[in-house]
């Protein structure tokens, strides 16, 4: 009997598993304060179930703290059930805190079109819907040339043999997800849907991009 697995509540507990002992200390040291993060530039990117999103960019250099949320609709304040069921035009997001000096913009957007994949429309792994679709904001039209112009590159070098759908899409508002979300592959290894999908794709990131990995990139 096949089962599928997937990001949406129908096919997870909505409540998080308990992190284990220790591991919730070296999570909180990790973390860093609001006043902290001031000092660093944001990016923000959708390419499916951000428990998969958030720490293939954790594990990149020079990005400091990386959020999960929702982003791209017009809806205030939405919650997770909502926008994991298709129940607004919000898709799972994440905001990414980096260091200019260390990482750029146009590198960051390097390991967003390198770690999914921006042909498949609305549909990322298991995970269907809207909610799930390919975008990547832009915040000044600098931002925006950087994205189109790498876009225009990959579809010269057809290095996915298909059109690329994802969408360019000035950013608005970041909505930041329950706390539970925060940190997720982290905090549930044991995790089935982490297990089968988002520890093979980020170990399929991090094949690719081994010199833009952390040292302690686990």
């Amino acid at each position: 009997m096949l089962v599928s697995t997937g990001c949406q509540p129908k096919s997870k507990s909505d409540k998080p598993e308990v992190a284990q002992k220790g591991q919730e200390d070296t999570l909180m040291e990790t973390s860093l304060t609001a006043d902290q993060l001031k000092g660093y530039e944001t990016a923000y990117f959708a390419s499916g179930c951000f428990w998969c999103v958030e720490a293939i960019f954790e594990s990149v250099k020079g990005v400091k703290e990386v959020y999960s949320g929702y982003s791209g609709g017009t809806e205030k304040n939405p919650t997770y059930k909502e926008v994991s069921y298709g129940r607004t035009t919000h898709a799972e997001a994440v905001e990414v805190y980096y260091d200019p000096k260390i990482i750029s913009f146009a590198q960051l957007v390097q390991v967003f079109f390198g770690s999914h994949d921006p042909t498949s429309l609305n549909r990322q792994g298991p995970d269907r819907g809207a909610q799930y679709r390919s975008i990547a904001f832009y915040k000044d039209e600098a931002q925006k040339k950087i994205i189109t112009d790498y876009i225009a590159q990959l579809e010269a070098e057809n290095i996915y043999g298909r059109p690329i759908v994802t969408e360019v899409k000035k950013f608005d508002k970041f909505y930041r997800a329950e706390e539970y979300h925060q940190d997720y592959e982290k905090r549930n290894p044991n995790n089935t849907y982490i297990q089968n999908v988002s520890v093979p794709r980020l170990n399929r990131f991090k094949e690719n991009f081994k010199s833009y990995l952390k040292k302690e990139s686990h």
